[in-house]
């Protein structure tokens, strides 16, 4: 009987000490699919870029400032009420299909989804009269575009989830493709005089997530069944429960709406503060250098995540710093390389090629949103990280705490040419953000990330549980 229990002892203690099996299924997965993905998306954000620069050419520039504000507060609103659930989806389902369940629960993120956009539908009803008169300039179309958008993009945003959690980044690129091009249709189709006016552009944001959805058939279709035998090894508390989604949905949220601060609040003030009417826009125009490689970049991060979370739940430590790394050295490359060509001939094509409106850009200020542009997507990077360790409550802290410095940068003005003062303060908020999020990256890999003591706890009493038994 006492060398039964020693022997006990010994099984549960060798069990403890052997090393997971490395998560290779993720690994193979990540560098495909963030090919596979970067092929949809950069064609995303290319497309995004002709749809304003079209539409600066075929509109006229108060037309054309209104679609910008247009796309800026749909943008925000999809990023914050929508992304966390791509994100608690994505990480979610990748978690329980590197732990060997195939089976998950989609009941908590709808109820979730549908909550945000009910609440979106609500508020936006009641401010109906604000949002016509002062931020749309009388055009009830474009308030009809923007309700309509954001509430198909609630299924789109999900669609996007349930794919990237399990790893079919081709249809995940079909479906942001589809969506950039059905947009881009509408605004070429003026540019021919097969159309006309600002509606018919506009209309082209709303139809966008209603056609991306195409893709979801064939998704479900070539979903493998689940295999039989199959038991849920999430412990009963780690399951995902209404409360656990919802603050994680939250955090993100929050970490959302940080982000389209650092995108969007210079556009914004500048609106609102500036006696000419179209700095605005061409704010705007210049932000949309960073804001098309974040596009871009979604694909790192969209295959990133599910990845660095199957790492996680395995103890894949060494994997996961190294995904991190050669990410962050890729992101210095690409960002160094954009800045030069900013430096060189920015002014010239921003004026001349891209968006034909006379300005005098200041090349040393687009050099600046290119270097923020780098910190920008290497925060994206560390901030996966933090995601992927469940640490996306001290994530939101350090993206909260940028923002409110970018914002306050703006309202008081230290620098008089607001063009400029938007450029300088994008990469010093960038900056502070970057180096914030990778002190929380160096701490939580000295600790060993709280995913794997989770799962290492975990571990612990399943096999403590079956000795028992």
């Amino acid at each position: 009987m006492v060398k039964r229990d020693k022997d006990a002892g010994s099984v549960a203690c060798s069990a403890r000490e052997r090393p997971r099996t490395p998560y290779r299924a993720g690994q193979r997965s990540y560098g495909a699919g963030a090919r596979i993905l970067s092929l949809g998306i950069a064609s995303t954000g290319l497309l995004t870029f002709a749809y304003f620069s079209i539409a600066s050419h075929v509109l006229g520039e108060d037309s054309a400032k209104r679609l910008d504000v247009l796309w800026s507060v749909m943008f925000v609103i999809i990023s914050v009420i929508y992304r966390p659930i791509e994100q608690l989806l994505s990480r979610t389902i990748a978690e329980r299909r590197a732990r060997g369940s195939e089976e998950h629960t989609l009941r908590v993120p709808m109820l979730i989804q549908a909550s945000f956009a009910l609440i979106f539908l609500a508020v936006a009803l009641a401010l109906h009269g604000e949002l016509v008169n002062h931020v749309f300039e009388g055009q009830q179309a474009l308030y009809d575009v923007l309700v309509v958008g954001t509430l198909a993009y609630a299924a789109s945003y999900f669609a996007r989830g349930w794919l990237a959690g399990h790893q079919r980044f081709g249809l995940f690129g079909g479906l942001v493709l589809m969506e950039s091009t059905s947009r881009i249709s509408f605004a070429i189709a003026v540019a021919l005089g097969i159309a006309s006016g600002q509606t018919a552009v506009a209309l082209g944001i709303a139809a966008a997530p209603f056609v991306s959805l195409v893709v979801v058939p064939a998704a479900f279709a070539k979903a493998r069944p689940a295999r039989h035998g199959v038991q849920e090894t999430a412990a009963p508390d780690e399951r995902l429960s209404l409360r656990r989604g919802g603050g994680f949905a939250v955090w993100v949220s929050s970490i959302m709406l940080s982000e389209q601060t650092l995108l969007n609040a210079a556009v914004l003030t500048v609106d609102a503060t500036s006696h000419n009417g179209v700095l605005a826009g061409i704010v705007f125009n210049v932000l949309l250098i960073a804001r098309a490689p974040l596009q871009l970049f979604q694909a790192i991060q969209t295959s990133l995540l599910p990845h660095l979370t199957g790492l996680e739940a395995t103890a894949g430590h060494d994997a996961f710093a190294r995904a991190i790394r050669v990410t962050i050295l890729a992101i210095a490359g690409f960002a160094a390389a954009v800045s030069l060509g900013l430096l060189v001939i920015g002014p010239f094509a921003l004026e001349h090629v891209f968006f034909g409106q006379v300005f005098s850009y200041n090349r040393f200020g687009l050099a600046l949103i290119g270097v923020g542009m780098g910190l920008h997507l290497t925060s994206g990077a560390l901030n996966q990280a933090a995601l992927a360790r469940d640490r996306a409550r001290a994530a939101a802290g350090c993206w909260g705490c940028a923002a409110v410095a970018f914002l306050v940068w703006m309202l008081l003005a230290p620098v008089g040419e607001q063009l400029l003062r938007a450029e300088i303060g994008y990469a010093g908020a960038t900056a502070l953000l970057a180096l914030m999020l990778a002190a929380l990256y160096r701490r939580g890999s000295r600790a060993g990330g709280w995913g794997s003591l989770q799962s290492e706890a975990a571990s612990a009493a399943s096999t403590d549980a079956a000795i028992a038994r």
